[in-house]
């Protein structure tokens, strides 16, 4: 073998490691976008959060849907996948995951998780798109389009 040649622990410990989130794009009935108000942080977001050690994407998002808004939702097509490179705050690469969580048919059964929401809302698409991060906007018309097109977008942020 060559003298290069790592086992395979050391060689991925080589590698780098990026933060994985997963996220649901659902809708009511008159086609308007669900999105949750945190209470740890400022501004609006998709349903979701991040993936725990050895989790699907899917898994996470109907997971943390189930958890933060007390419904049962079926992680769908996959629409977007945004790929963030490192910032300021946050030392790694991120990689979100949005799926299409579908129509919510009763959204009177919507209980929100306090520990962690103040708000969540149907909003008609442009006005949640400015509630929304800049950064995470993007990922909102990406997904109407890939949920109209029904192939998924993938959403690169350019460094820097």
């Amino acid at each position: 073998m060559s003298e290069t040649y790592l086992e395979p622990a050391e060689w991925y410990a080589t590698l780098p490691s990026v933060f994985t989130s997963a996220c649901l794009l659902l809708t009511d009935t008159e086609d308007r976008v669900l999105l949750v108000k945190p209470n740890y942080r400022p501004g609006w977001s998709f349903p979701g959060g991040i993936t725990e050690a050895g989790e699907a994407p899917h898994d996470c998002a109907m997971r943390e849907v189930a958890e933060e808004l007390g419904v049962s939702a079926r992680a769908g097509d996959l629409l977007v996948v945004h790929w963030s490179p490192p910032s300021e705050e946050r030392p790694r690469s991120m990689i979100n995951f949005l799926f299409d969580g579908g129509v919510l048919n009763d959204p009177a059964r919507i209980r929100l998780q306090a520990e962690e929401l103040d708000d969540a809302a149907f909003l008609p698409w442009d006005t949640a798109a400015t509630l929304l991060p800049a950064h995470t906007a993007a990922r909102l018309s990406a997904a109407r389009l890939a949920r109209r097109d029904r192939r998924p977008v993938y959403l690169p942020d350019t460094p820097g």
